[in-house]
């Protein structure tokens, strides 16, 4: 098969077993994404962070640093690439535990590699060069700044929550899209919080009262009926 061109995006694989490792490699390098690749915990992180790929396909077990606390790390750090876990263990708890450290999405093995491929297309369209990271806002007086985790209207403190604060980001982030509640859930609060569609309700109608001139009819943040939320930008 021919290398497509269009697929340049760097892919990083983290895994210890090298018929694996080499499988992936091949597969991966066949659809024409440029493939990076360590054997170990600590020489992935090194890589992820140095070279900054636009995905990792990642391995749970893992000599020196285990795919777990190497995820926790990346997300400490906010590094926001998409992560796909591998791993063979298949049982409720450990999907939690994978996707609760900081991962995008989770396959067992074994897998096929149709569903490996287009769960790395989605991953990738989902979080693609467009989401990069967001360190300011401004919302008509509003002005935000996430690395700082402050907020401002015409020069006064606006105090906003650190979970209102991750939504604005991730909002702003996808700025005239529609970010669903369970996107929301998923991001803000993450799997092992167990919230409901309506706390997202009631953080919008907070975020509103604070940022809205007018909160009944909102200018910014407004609502997609049964879909979720969407970010309008502008002075």
């Amino acid at each position: 098969m021919e290398k497509n061109p269009e697929l340049r995006e760097r892919i990083l694989i983290i895994e210890d077993e090298l018929p694996m490792r080499t499988v992936l490699c091949d597969c991966l390098e066949r659809q024409g994404y440029r493939v990076l690749s360590a054997e170990e915990g600590e020489r992935g992180l090194e890589r992820a962070l140095k070279d900054q790929p636009d995905l990792i396909v990642l391995d749970i077990m893992l000599p020196k640093l285990d795919g777990l606390a190497l995820c926790a790390e990346l997300r400490r750090l906010d590094h926001r690439m998409p992560i796909l876990m591998l791993t063979a263990k298949g049982r409720l708890e450990d999907r939690v535990r994978g996707l609760d450290t900081g991962a995008d999405d989770y396959l067992v093995k074994p897998f096929s590699r149709d569903e490996l491929l287009a769960r790395i297309r989605a991953l990738l369209r989902r979080h693609g060069r467009a989401a990069q990271p967001i360190h300011t806002a401004e919302l008509g007086p509003v002005k935000v700044d996430f690395d700082r985790q402050e907020a401002s209207r015409q020069g006064a403190p606006l105090h906003l929550t650190a979970k209102e604060l991750a939504m604005l980001r991730l909002m702003t982030e996808h700025a005239g899209e529609v970010i669903s509640r369970d996107r929301f859930l998923d991001v803000v609060w993450g799997y092992a919080a167990f919230p409901t569609t309506r706390t997202v309700d009631r953080h919008v109608a907070s975020l509103r009262a604070k940022i809205e001139t007018d909160p009944e009819h909102p200018r910014f943040i407004q609502t997609v009926h049964t879909a979720g939320y969407r970010l309008l930008l502008g002075p």
